[in-house]
């Protein structure tokens, strides 16, 4: 690595936006190879640069304290690479011209995660996410950020499956319990509380109100039927 002369850390200061470079150049005078771009922004690049772009390896920090180290492309985040945010939260997999896209983990603030798909920078297609809160578990399909379609929200002895729309189970599922029952019913959107008759098959769903609570106070779980199990037992989760 070699420090340009006076006169063009001078040049930088007054009339280069791109910041003082230290580091290689080709014979057209462009950035190239292995160098350190400290922006006026307050943002610090450090990496390898082709004809004047970043490319390759890098460390970009960002004077907020976010910071993402891995590859790029033509000045732009596209490879694997991890950006740790301001937040706390972190993101390390893969990315498309400075977009999350394809597989990564994402955690969370609050210890949440998040592995799987990605699209656009939203979780998209198939991924796992886990709610440290609960330990529960969405297992299945996303779409442009939100729980859709075929999945399953995973406690520790028992699993919803069924359909969901915008992160709510809706119509028929079922509920699997380890000790080798499921029940077979349907969610529905809850207009207004109603009372129901305890009768021996709706007081197996005690097993799941907190479940039913935590996916949503606005829908009501309508048991249809017991019986057992119709695929071999889930595996307990690791």
């Amino acid at each position: 690595m070699s420090y340009n002369n006076f006169e063009d850390e001078e040049y930088n200061k007054l009339f280069n936006p791109l910041g003082e470079y230290i580091g290689g150049r080709n014979e057209a005078g462009e950035r190239h190879g292995e160098g350190e771009t400290r922006l006026g922004n307050g943002d610090v690049y450090q990496g390898g640069y082709v004809n004047g772009k970043r490319h390759g390896q890098g460390t970009y920090s960002f004077k907020n304290g976010g910071r993402y180290v891995g590859d790029y492309s033509q000045n732009k985040k596209h490879g694997q690479g991890t950006f740790y945010y301001p937040d706390g939260s972190k993101y390390a997999g893969s990315w498309v011209e400075d977009l999350r896209e394809g597989r990564g983990v994402y955690t969370y603030p609050n210890g949440d995660t998040y592995d799987g798909e990605w699209q656009h920078h939203l979780r998209h297609g198939q991924g796992v996410y886990f709610f440290k809160k609960n330990c529960a578990k969405y297992k299945g399909t996303w779409v442009e950020g939100n729980m859709e379609l075929a999945g399953e929200y995973i406690y520790t002895n028992y699993r919803y499956q069924g359909h969901f729309i915008n992160n709510r189970p809706h119509g028929p599922g079922k509920f699997v319990f380890d000790h080798g029952c499921e029940q077979h019913g349907e969610y529905q959107k809850n207009k207004q509380p109603q009372e129901t008759e305890q009768t021996a098959e709706n007081s197996f769903t005690e097993e799941s109100e907190a479940m039913e609570e935590d996916l949503d106070a606005a829908l009501r779980w309508i048991p249809k039927g017991i019986t057992t199990l119709t695929s071999p037992a889930p595996e307990k989760e690791k």
